[in-house]
């Protein structure tokens, strides 16, 4: 197996039909019967496969170029370090070998159980608590050690870097790029006057990606968190965040909500809160790029056909602008 990722290519999954699928099951033992659906995913392909002997499983092929072997494994070893202490996240099958990353025709892979559910309701008080819960576990797991290999979330990868690369590479047209680089510097001010506003934050190991369609509920076990892809080191809030929406009192109340849960398992630092509008900030920067990056894989035109287009920019100089004032309002009161 390779020790880092390999090259990009213009259309990396070119070679991934279902019998490379069928084929790389078998590699490590596991025999399809053949059935097989795709499931939503655009960074990295993800196939449901149904087994001739035992349950259906879910097969993650990674994206080449994004990852090392190493940070894919540190993501593995933390997921199943929660697992291990009954956390419910779907960490990734132990494999022949005695791994959990396999490689087959230039792929590298996972195997994870199969987990039904459906997105949470976010709107009850209940499942907030007991989502806090949960979040909770995972991040006094998060806290014991850092990532030693896989990245934090900061503003030179998530802002700086990605807008010096959509401006190389010409994404941005020419009549709109003036308004979208002042607007852009003006964002990324703020973000890092919220980060040094109040002193030194702590970094723990996240989930990272934490929203509803990485949730699992069900009604008698609660939530599975899956999909740990984008797992980074960063502050607790960064998986926060993305679980409360609507107006200022909406998500001090789904806040509220999640920390009666959160705080039995773990400490939250309210000084935190202020760090959630520069989070999304980055966020909006970074997906931008995400996108671009991505541009010359079929999937990402297919799905994102608004992309790129005259009216994205300039919503996107907009949205920008709103964040500008958003991260000038005071924090939620937690």
């Amino acid at each position: 197996m390779s020790k880092g990722a390999a090259k990009d290519k213009p259309a990396p999954y070119a070679d991934l039909t279902p019998d490379c699928v069928l084929d790389a099951l078998d590699s490590v033992g596991l025999r399809g019967d053949g059935r097989m659906s795709a499931l939503n995913s655009y960074e990295n392909r993800v196939y449901q496969a149904y087994m001739e002997d035992g349950p259906p499983v879910v097969v993650k092929f990674y994206r080449p170029a994004r990852w090392t072997d190493a940070q894919i494994l540190e993501e593995h070893v933390f997921t199943t370090e929660l697992s291990n202490r009954e956390i419910p996240v779907v960490a990734p099958l132990v494999l022949q070998g005695d791994k959990t990353l396999a490689e087959f025709n230039g792929y590298r892979f996972a195997v994870y159980p199969r987990r039904g559910g459906r997105a949470p309701e976010l709107e009850d008080s209940e499942t907030l608590e007991r989502m806090g819960r949960f979040l909770g576990r995972i991040h006094a797991v998060g806290a014991i050690e850092p990532y030693k290999v896989r990245p934090a979330i900061d503003i030179r990868s998530f802002a700086e870097e990605p807008r010096d690369w959509l401006l190389a590479n010409n994404f941005i047209p020419g009549d709109i790029a003036p308004a979208w680089k002042a607007i852009v510097a003006l964002a990324i001010d703020g973000v890092r006057r919220a980060f040094d506003k109040g002193g030194a934050i702590t970094n723990i190991r996240l989930h990272g990606d934490c929203h509803a369609g990485n949730v699992l509920w069900t009604p008698d076990g609660g939530p599975h968190f899956v999909d740990f892809d984008d797992s980074r080191m960063g502050p607790a809030i960064q998986d926060f965040w993305m679980l409360i929406s609507g107006d200022r009192a909406s998500m001090t109340g789904q806040m509220a909500d999640l920390l009666v849960g959160y705080e039995d398992f773990h400490e939250f630092d309210a000084r935190e809160a202020r760090l959630i509008e520069p989070l999304r900030t980055l966020r909006l920067i970074h997906y931008s790029a995400w996108i671009a990056r991505r541009w010359t894989d079929p999937a990402f035109p297919a799905a994102f056909p608004w992309f790129n287009t005259q009216r994205y920019w300039q919503d996107r100089v907009l949205e920008l602008r709103e964040q500008v004032a958003a991260m000038d309002e005071p924090p939620l009161h937690l």
